[in-house]
């Protein structure tokens, strides 16, 4: 049986990443045509360490900046929310072994602002540190938003 790897031996695997390609035709209808690129686990990670305290940014915001950097159409959302993800679990990782430097997973939301439910400690910790930072969270419904958070957002 195979053990299960950690959230950081995933984060440090790359897997031939980053990779630009086509578009593959079940995504055309969504994203039209062009490229996309795949990146590595370890470059979103890069990009969710630079967010400084009282700043956030997007899962569309790191697509974005990921598709400049390889000169492609779009950066992948399905990989790219993934890795954020594992980059949040890595986090984690270092944090529970009391590192203090650790990527500020929480100042990454969903598109819209939204918090993300997926990361460690769920919405309540990302709730906590949001507002430990200044940050003036709402609930709309079922969903959970940092208010304005389009005038917190860094330029990737």
């Amino acid at each position: 049986m195979h053990e299960k790897k950690t959230n950081r031996e995933k984060l440090m695997e790359s897997k031939d990443l980053p990779l630009v390609e086509e578009i593959p035709k079940k995504m055309r209808k969504t994203w039209g045509s062009g490229t996309l690129v795949i990146p590595s686990p370890r470059e979103v990670d890069e990009i969710m360490r630079k967010i400084p305290k009282g700043k956030l940014t997007t899962i569309n915001h790191i697509r974005s900046a990921l598709a400049r950097k390889h000169g492609a159409t779009i950066g992948c959302p399905i990989t790219t929310g993934l890795f954020a993800r594992i980059a949040a679990g890595a986090a984690a990782e270092d944090e529970a072994e009391g590192r203090k430097r650790i990527t500020p997973f929480w100042r990454t939301l969903k598109s819209q602002g939204e918090l993300n439910p997926k990361y460690p400690g769920g919405i309540q910790d990302q709730r906590g540190r949001l507002e430990a930072e200044g940050h003036k969270v709402i609930t709309r419904g079922k969903r959970t938003f940092v208010e304005d958070y389009e005038n917190f957002v860094v330029e990737l």
